[in-house]
């Protein structure tokens, strides 16, 4: 018999309930991350990540997107700690495999999040930061799909893109530094980012100069997507050199959430290219190279 008895009514909620009591009694004696992909979202991250924790030197954490520095960052550490590996088995796996074992997270949304650098910063002084970042028009697109299959977005795109503020994230990050209650400010701009944030999104370039201000340029690794879906074992390998973990090919790199939506109207693809062209210069001159985006 492949699969087991099924359980009996009522028992998963349980055994996830003692799964969470089992992790939090532990958390003192877990890693916290090596590693976090902080975004970009819609961007390959899914991907990315399930290739990494294919990798024996890289258990997954309890959850792909924790969101502690975002949403969950009053728990408190201990509560961050809870979701990766008990320290015991990083000492075991260098003892029988001979390598260091590595953990790591992934959650996009912490690139956007204006106060994730900083509370990233004073918890994880040294960890490596890896960031996807794909064509923001493809990506804008990518999100607003994402949203109308879950149901939360029923405009047409180029209605929602014409009504979005053109600062949103510069507003954004000014109402949470200026308010001593960060919850209500999230809460007030929460309807606001999620149906209008779809263009705030891909202006990377401030979004990352917030990182780079807190963090040294060598924590960060900063990759174009369209390069990790064409050849997604080069970049992998990349990834993993930058972590220091042996490369782990695979048999198949499977694409995940990868979304089925119609192709954008052409005037629309122009109008954002022409939108996110000056911002993409300020990023490249930030970065140092040029990604194939403005075509």
């Amino acid at each position: 018999m492949k699969n087991g008895p099924p359980l009996p009514h009522g028992s998963t909620g349980v055994v996830h309930r003692l799964n969470d009591w089992w992790r939090r009694v532990t958390s003192p004696v877990r890693l916290l991350p090596d590693f976090v992909i902080i975004g970009a979202q819609r961007g390959g991250t899914t991907s990315l990540y399930a290739y990494l924790t294919a990798n024996p030197c890289i258990p997954p954490a309890s959850r792909k997107e924790v969101h502690f520095f975002d949403l969950y960052f009053k728990k408190g550490l201990q509560w961050y700690r809870s979701h990766f590996p008990i320290a015991l088995l990083r000492g075991y796996t260098e003892r029988i495999r001979g390598e260091r074992l590595t953990a790591g997270e992934a959650t996009p949304a912490y690139l956007f999040h204006p106060a994730v650098p900083v509370r990233m910063a004073r918890a994880l002084p040294q960890v490596k930061l890896i960031a996807m970042l794909r064509n923001p028009v493809d990506r804008a697109y990518s999100h607003y799909w994402q949203k109308v299959a879950l149901g939360r977005e029923t405009l047409p795109f180029e209605e929602v893109i014409a009504n979005e503020p053109p600062d949103m994230w510069h507003e954004w990050k000014r109402a949470v530094e200026g308010s001593s209650r960060e919850r209500e400010a999230v809460r007030h701009y929460s309807r606001w980012l999620r149906r209008h944030s779809y263009l705030s999104r891909g202006v990377y370039v401030d979004q990352l100069q917030e990182w780079a201000a807190v963090f040294s340029r060598d924590q960060m690794l900063v990759l174009c997507s369209e390069d990790f879906f064409s050849d997604p074992a080069a970049v992998l390998g990349k990834v993993c050199e930058f972590i220091d973990v042996p490369h782990c090919r695979l048999q198949e790199y499977k694409k995940h959430r990868q979304g089925q939506y119609p192709e954008m109207a052409p005037a629309t693809r122009q109008r954002l290219i022409d939108h996110y062209r000056e911002h993409n210069e300020r990023l490249y001159a930030f970065l140092g190279t040029r990604f194939p985006w403005d075509r």
